[in-house]
C-alpha cells in the first residue's frame, strides 16, 4: 500500500445515515453510551478504506533501557545512542525502560482520569475546549472536525515546566471543580516527571546527533508542554473507523504510555506496524518541529490508533513543545558537521500551533502545508 494510496480521501465505502444524538448546530455528539445501542455507525466516524487497512505485524522497535545512561555508564550509553541513532534514522520510534517514573504515579494517573472520562457529557461539554485552544474536554474533536471523526474523547492542559506555581493544580479545580483538586496534583506530578524525562531523553539525542549535549536540553528547559489523557471506547464497528487517524505529531518529542489493550500502529515501507503495549516502558517519538530543530536528520513518523470492538483503551500523552516564541532551527555545529542545505526555513512554535489548531488537519505533510501557509500570512518570514 502507498503513502499515496494512504492519503486518498477519495476511497468509497457504504456510508450509514447519520443518527442521533446531535446538538443545536446539527453536528454529532460522541456519546458512546448511546452509539454503541446502534445497529450501523454515524458516516462521519467511518474513514476512507486505505486508512483502514488492517495490520497483525509487531514493530520491532528497540527497548532502551535509560537506568545506565542516566547513572553515567558510558558502555550503556554507546549502546542506548546506537539504538537511538537507528531508531530515529529510520522511522522516529522507540520504547524506553528504567525511566524513573514510579509505576504507582502512572497507575494513579489512569485512575484520575477514568474519574473525569465517566462524567455525565453535559457536565464534560461545561469545560469542552475553546475554538482555537488545545485545553480541555474534546469528543471525537466534533467541534473542528465534521468527517472522518475519531473514536475517542480526550482531555487535553498545558504545563509549564519552570513555573512554580502549581498550574496544572489550578487548571483542574477551575475548569472541573474544587472536586479534582486531588486528580489535579496527580497530574502535576505526572507531569513534573515528563518534564524530568524529556530532559533526559534529549540529551541521549543530542549524543545521538554528534552535537553538544545539552544544547537540546536548554532549548526546551523553559517550554510549554501539553499534557493529553486519550479515551477509546469499545466499538461495534470497529473495522470502519479509527480512534486516531494517521498523522505525525506537529509537536517535538511524544512520550506515551499505553494501557495493555494496545492500539498504536506505525506506518513504515509501506505498511502498518502495532506497537506492543509495554507496562514498565513509554514509547518515544519523534514529532515534526524536531525533525525541523535537526534538519531532517531524525523522522517524524506517521501513526495512528486503532479501536477494540470489545474494550475500552486509554493512553497518557504527553507533547514536549518548545517556548512559544523559539526560533525552530537546527544547531550550528550539527550543520557544519552533516555540510548539508538547510532542509526546513526558520519559524516559531507558536506559529505551527496556530496553523494546527486553526488552519489545518495534522497529517504526514504537516510541514510540507505549513511553510507555504507561513509565507502567505508573513511574507517577510525568512525564507
Amino acid at each position: 500500500m502507498s503513502l499515496s494510496v494512504l492519503m486518498d480521501s477519495s476511497s468509497t465505502i457504504l456510508l450509514h445515515p447519520s443518527i442521533e444524538p446531535r446538538d443545536e448546530t446539527g453536528s454529532v455528539l460522541f456519546d458512546p453510551s448511546k452509539l454503541q445501542k446502534q445497529s450501523s455507525l454515524p458516516s462521519e466516524f467511518i474513514w476512507p478504506c486505505g486508512d483502514l487497512v488492517h495490520t497483525q505485524e509487531e514493530l520491532n522497535e528497540p527497548l532502551i533501557d535509560l537506568g545506565g545512561f542516566i547513572k553515567g555508564d558510558e558502555e550503556a550509553t554507546a549502546h542506548a545512542v546506537d539504538l537511538v541513532k537507528t531508531a530515529c534514522s529510520k522511522h522516529g520510534f522507540f520504547q524506553v525502560t528504567n525511566h524513573g517514573v514510579d509505576s504507582n504515579l502512572i497507575q494513579a494517573a489512569y485512575q484520575e482520569i477514568d474519574a473525569v472520562f465517566k462524567l455525565p457529557l453535559n457536565k464534560k461539554l461545561g469545560f469542552q475546549r475553546k475554538p482555537g485552544g488545545f485545553s480541555g474536554y474534546s469528543a471525537a474533536h466534533a467541534d473542528r472536525f465534521s468527517a472522518k471523526l475519531p473514536w475517542k474523547e480526550t482531555f487535553s492542559f498545558g504545563y509549564q515546566g519552570l513555573n512554580s506555581d502549581p498550574s496544572v493544580v489550578h487548571y483542574f479545580s477551575s475548569a472541573l471543580g474544587e472536586d479534582f483538586e486531588h486528580t489535579g496534583w496527580i497530574y502535576q506530578k505526572y507531569c513534573e516527571k515528563m518534564r524530568e524525562l524529556s530532559l533526559v531523553i534529549f540529551e541521549l539525542l543530542a549524543i545521538s546527533l554528534g552535537i553538544d549535549r545539552l544544547h537540546y536540553r536548554k532549548f526546551f528547559e523553559d517550554g510549554n508542554s501539553i499534557m493529553r489523557c486519550n479515551y477509546y471506547p469499545p466499538c461495534n464497528n470497529s473495522g470502519l473507523t479509527l480512534g486516531t487517524g494517521p498523522h505525525s505529531d506537529p509537536t517535538s518529542l511524544t512520550i506515551l504510555h499505553q494501557d495493555q489493550v494496545g492500539g498504536l500502529e506505525v506506518f513504515i515501507n509501506n505498511k502498518w506496524y502495532a506497537v506492543r503495549p509495554r507496562q514498565d516502558a513509554f514509547v518515544i517519538n519523534i514529532g515534526d518541529t524536531f525533525m525541523a530543530l535537526c534538519n531532517g536528520r531524525y523522522k517524524s513518523c506517521l501513526h495512528r490508533a486503532v479501536v477494540n470492538k470489545e474494550r475500552e483503551r486509554r493512553s497518557l500523552v504527553y507533547f514536549v513543545c518548545p517556548k512559544e516564541d523559539k526560533i525552530v532551527r537546527p544547531p550550528q555545529d550539527l550543520m557544519c558537521r552533516s555540510g548539508g542545505p538547510r532542509v526546513y526555513p526558520d519559524f516559531t512554535w507558536s506559529d505551527l500551533l496556530d496553523f494546527t489548531q486553526n488552519h489545518y488537519r495534522a497529517d504526514v505533510a504537516t510541514l510540507q502545508s505549513f511553510f507555504p501557509w507561513l509565507l502567505s500570512s508573513n511574507p517577510t518570514s525568512n525564507f
